[in-house]
């Protein structure tokens, strides 16, 4: 039997107590099996970045169980947790959040470094990944003299570093022109599908769409599938 990669089962999540409460995320069930992508849309303010930063081990949530891999996570310490997020999970955030005083490539090495990890191997996946994502010529640059595609390609390769079993994508092409957009989006899909990982992209960009295996509509915190 094959299990899924990343499962979420009725998570929710509340701020505030008694008439002040607010739901963020209401029942909240998904399921993404190995080698698929899975793409999250819907209006601001609708809860698709707190279903990510909690299948991603950044924020507890207040219900529900949250399983990588087939073990449940929920009740990890937050060690524990930063471990999962190390090793488990490549995370592409909106900002690229680089560190600004490291060139391209130091940047990749760095997760290798943080993960005990860095080796003859590691350098070439990370030369590896600057070529795939155009950016072999920007090795040595630092993020101030990169263009904000570039710098989110970088943040791109980073994520994809650590070889994790959990890729997630909060806005991957937002500062990408259509053409590199669709190249990263298609990269990240061969990513998925050739090392058998769970993929979730929340996107605004409906061109991406037709790239994806599904889509799920997130609505006032609740998530339902979208008919192809």
């Amino acid at each position: 039997m094959n299990m899924s990669k990343l499962v979420l089962e009725g998570v929710g999540k509340r701020y505030g107590e008694g008439v002040n409460t607010v739901y963020a995320l209401q029942d909240v069930s998904m399921r993404v099996e190995a080698g698929e992508f899975v793409a999250v849309v819907g209006p601001s303010g609708s809860g698709k970045s707190t279903l990510l930063a909690i299948a991603g081990a950044l924020l507890q949530q207040s219900s529900g169980n949250v399983l990588i891999n087939g073990v449940d996570i929920s009740s990890f310490s937050p060690a524990k947790l930063a471990q999962v997020r190390l090793h488990q999970i490549g995370f592409i955030l909106q900002s690229s959040n680089l560190v600004p005083y490291l060139k391209t490539i130091d940047q990749l090495l760095l997760v290798a470094e943080l993960s005990g990890t860095r080796n003859r191997e590691t350098a070439v996946r990370a030369e590896k990944l600057l070529t795939e994502l155009g950016l072999a010529h920007r090795r040595d640059h630092y993020p101030e003299h990169l263009s904000g595609g570039e710098r989110q390609r970088v943040a791109i390769a980073r994520a994809l570093m650590n070889d994790p079993d959990v890729i997630l994508a909060d806005e991957p092409t937002a500062s990408l022109d259509t053409t590199r957009g669709k190249e990263v989006v298609e990269m990240l899909v061969r990513e998925a599908k050739s090392r058998g990982k769970a993929a979730v992209m929340v996107t605004h960009d409906e061109r991406m769409l037709h790239l994806c295996d599904r889509v799920l509509r997130m609505t006032d915190g609740k998530l339902q599938e979208v008919n192809p």
